[in-house]
This record gives structure tokens, sequence and C-alpha cells, in this order.
């Protein structure tokens, strides 16, 4: 399992989405820039141990009504290859060096184990504590094996959809919608999902629908 460092980042992962996040089609300008605030996510391991991979959860105040967005970050050592289009900045990490971040639908490994999680095969881990699972989040799959080699990604105003090589999509919802006491009802359509919770201002746990995964007979 990953091993979360107690360090330094410098810039913060915060401080770097308040610039990267207004570019995005699906972010709900406000009142001047944004003012983020870590709410919840959840991490998922490398195999190869090579890359951080975290689903973050963060609300910007700066709207007239709270928003919260989903943003899926991957954490590596040296660029990634052809991905300059997906880079949300780099930080100077106390421990580990210079990191790349990138918007993690445009990183592969992100992308495998996402979609292993759908499948049950990896497991959500917690985010800010080493060797401890999530256990607040969710997940679904009925169908084939999932492949995400050879995918397209396009936005939306609310969400990111993966076209998948095996076959289907992925669809991550970007601007999160609590469902009303936590109560999730999937669509009919879709054949899994994955769902996660963050801390409310008013000290309740919010729940969302993070992502679903539709086959080529549901598109």
């Amino acid at each position: 399992m990953a091993i979360i460092h107690n360090t330094t980042l410098k810039p913060t992962k915060l401080e770097l989405l308040t610039d990267w996040l207004p570019t995005r089609p699906w972010y709900r300008p406000g009142t001047g820039a944004p003012r983020l605030t870590r709410v919840g996510g959840f991490r998922l391991d490398d195999p190869e141990g090579e890359v951080g991979i975290e689903f973050m959860v963060t609300t910007d105040a700066s709207a007239p009504e709270p928003v919260h967005y989903l943003v899926p970050l991957t954490y590596r050592g040296a660029p990634l290859d052809d991905a300059d289009h997906a880079l949300v900045g780099t930080m100077e990490h106390g421990v580990l060096g210079k990191r790349w971040a990138y918007d993690g639908v445009h990183d592969p490994v992100l992308l495998t184990q996402f979609l292993a999680l759908f499948e049950g095969r990896a497991q959500a881990q917690a985010q800010s504590i080493s060797d401890e699972l999530d256990r607040e989040v969710t997940r679904s799959y009925t169908g084939e094996g999932l492949t995400a080699a050879g995918v397209t990604v396009t936005e939306d105003m609310d969400a990111t959809d993966v076209t998948l090589a095996s076959g289907g999509s992925l669809r991550l919802h970007r601007v999160l919608r609590p469902v009303p006491d936590g109560s999730l009802t999937l669509p009919e359509d879709v054949a899994g999902h994955v769902s996660g919770t963050w801390g409310a201002s008013d000290g309740r746990r919010e729940r969302a629908l993070f992502a679903v995964v539709r086959t080529d007979s549901q598109a």
C-alpha cells in the first residue's frame, strides 16, 4: 500500500487547483478566484509503486452556493509522455522531490486501477492514512472485463467521458451532487458505479455518485 508522507508541498495541491480549475469546461465560476477546501476523497495503489493516485473532493466557496468537485490526480517523479495537455502543475515534495501532477483521466495508471476498483480487483485506500482502507467508498460492476488502453477523453459541463478500448464508456462526475439522506439510486442504464463521501461544513457526511460505467449495449 502507498505510504502517506507528512511533509511539505510547494505549491500545495489546492494552490495548483486554484489556477487549474477555472480552465475546465465543468468549472462553475464564482466571485473572484476559487476558494478551495479539501473535504474528502480516497487513494488507489499503483502495483508498481511509482505513481501516486488520488481522487480528491474539493469544495469551492467562491460561488453563491458551495460547489463540490471530484478531481482525480496522479503524482509522478518524471513527466508523463505526450501528456502536456493534462499537466495540472509541478510541486516540490519535502521527501520525494519534484513531482508532476496530472489530471488523472489522462493517466493510464490511474484509469487501469480505477477500472480495477469497479471490478473489485482494487480497493479504495484512505486519503491521508497509510495502510488503511476507505470503507465509505462503494462500487459495483456486472459485465465483461474493462480495458483502459487506447481511450479517448471528452468533457462537458458536468463530467468527463472516457471511451474504453474494451467497449462502452466511463463517465466521471466532476460536479458532485449529494444524494438525499445518502440513499444512492443508480441509473438503470449503467453496468457499474463508484460512489464516495466527504465532510459537509455542518459535520454531516455527504455521499454522491463519483462515476459510472456503461457497456456498448447500454450506450
